[in-house]
């Protein structure tokens, strides 16, 4: 007996009622982006090892999926790190090319590559796939899709007051109400680790402070005191712990505690400019919340940092972030590029979606109607009504055999089809069709002109 096949663990086969929701989210953030004047761009489904190879640190080069060479990849293997079982040169000389592990550094090999046909500031969007050999989880796959959207070759700060509405935009386009945008500043962190005297020790700091929803306030001292931060210098940002308030209260108690730090007063300003602008322009559902604890991205961004929580009561992870960045394509050696970007997280968003009910009943991407197939004479003039629907934008279809009648409703039924139309001998005799609600069960004659409209 022929074993029975299977996907990888972390990837997923999509039916087409899945695959129409995602296309409902996908489209529904596309339209967003277009609205904002993003413009789309794609890129390779795998790009040149050294394109990818240290930009994500030790971490993320383990999760980086690599193509073996084609032909015999072992003829130019190197032999020394063959028989040492030295797997990290080993796969140097066998492995020349990998899958993209996120959207963001294809772009900045992209805006380097053509650099020299693109105007700037480039508002660009990338909807694509990616891929990360990491563990599988819920929300988290193996292979998922990244919507990114990027702002190049502009400093200003409108440019995230932008991103904030951008935000606002999509997930009251999906009805996902409620959502929380959380906002920090990189420099505000930066000001923090000044301020205790322990700013070689900024990554240590916040990795800890981030984790104080998680594990408390005592457990983010003892992790700051176990990574060689002494209590004198914790003790010196203890508002920071049980900051509370809306925006402009959280905004005074940082200018207290950040007083004698320049950076740290730059990244406030940065902060009341966002929030200043917000709300002289109003946002629909969602809430612009200051989270001082926020520290996603610190080796990458140098401004402003989201993170886009879903609402209360759904027990989710981020579905959304992003940040300020003032050196994207430094990496590939053209220094000096600012710029600031969103991602939404497409899998976990779809999973809230569905949590709550908010997929609209239509997004189904089914067909209006079946026409039932009664034999030559009958399914020839269906085609010619089905011919004219279609063009007219309506989805619709002719039971492909002339089965029994119970076989084609049965079909109907299961794929869920609102409609079946009938046309018999006498349906044709008087340039008639019959159609059936089956949901209540109704059926009446009809013209094709009614049927179009009914159907519309």
């Amino acid at each position: 007996m022929a074993q029975k096949p299977s996907i990888p663990k972390g990837t997923r086969d999509f039916s087409p009622a899945e695959v129409a929701k995602r296309n409902y989210i996908i489209n529904s953030i596309r339209g967003q982006f277009e609205k904002f004047g993003f413009q789309p761009i794609e890129t390779p489904s795998f790009e040149n090892s050294e394109t990818l190879m240290g930009k994500y640190g030790e971490e993320g080069d383990r999760l980086i999926f690599k193509i073996l060479n084609s032909g015999d990849f072992l003829q130019k293997a190197n032999e020394q790190a063959y028989a040492e079982k030295d797997s990290n040169k080993l796969t140097a000389s066998i492995s020349e090319k990998a899958l993209r592990y996120d959207l963001t550094v294809p772009f900045a090999r992209y805006v380097v590559q053509h650099r020299n046909e693109i105007e700037f500031p480039f508002k660009r969007y990338q909807i694509q796939q990616v891929w990360r050999a990491d563990r599988p989880q819920k929300g988290r796959f193996r292979e998922f899709f990244q919507c990114d959207a990027d702002v190049v070759g502009s400093d200003s700060l409108w440019q995230e007051v932008e991103f904030v509405q951008l935000y606002d935009a999509v997930f009251t386009a999906l009805g996902l109400n409620g959502v929380t945008i959380k906002i920090n500043n990189r420099k505000v962190l930066s000001g923090f680790a000044e301020v205790i005297g322990e700013s070689d020790k900024l990554i240590d700091f916040t990795v800890a402070l981030d984790k104080l929803d998680k594990i408390g306030e005592e457990g983010v001292k003892k992790e700051m005191q176990e990574k060689g931060i002494s209590s004198e210098a914790i003790q010196k940002i203890q508002k920071v712990f049980g900051l509370k308030g809306n925006f402009s209260e959280k905004t005074e108690v940082l200018k207290q505690i950040l007083e004698t730090s320049e950076i740290g007063r730059k990244g406030i300003e940065e902060l009341e400019f966002i929030n200043s602008a917000i709300d002289e322009l109003k946002l629909n559902t969602a809430t612009l919340d200051l989270d001082v604890t926020l520290a996603r991205g610190l080796n990458y961004y140098t401004g402003a940092i989201f993170e886009v929580a879903a609402p209360k009561g759904v027990a989710m992870g981020s579905i959304g972030g992003g940040g300020r960045y003032d050196d994207l394509t430094g990496i590939f050696g053209m220094s000096g590029m600012s710029g600031v970007g969103i991602s939404f997280g497409l899998d976990r968003i779809y999973l809230v979606l569905e949590e709550l009910d908010l997929f609209p009943e239509t997004v189904t991407g089914n067909i209006k109607a079946l026409f039932i197939n009664f034999g030559e004479k009958e399914s020839l003039y269906c085609l010619k009504a089905i011919k004219e629907l279609r063009a007219a934008g309506v989805a619709v279809e002719l039971y492909p055999e002339e089965a029994k009648m119970k076989k084609q409703m049965n079909h109907a039924n299961k794929r869920e089809v609102p409609f079946v139309i009938l046309a018999g001998a006498e349906e044709i005799d008087n340039k008639m069709f019959t159609l059936k609600n089956m949901k209540t069960g109704e059926q009446a004659a009809v013209s094709f002109e009614d049927l179009k409209d009914k159907l519309e």
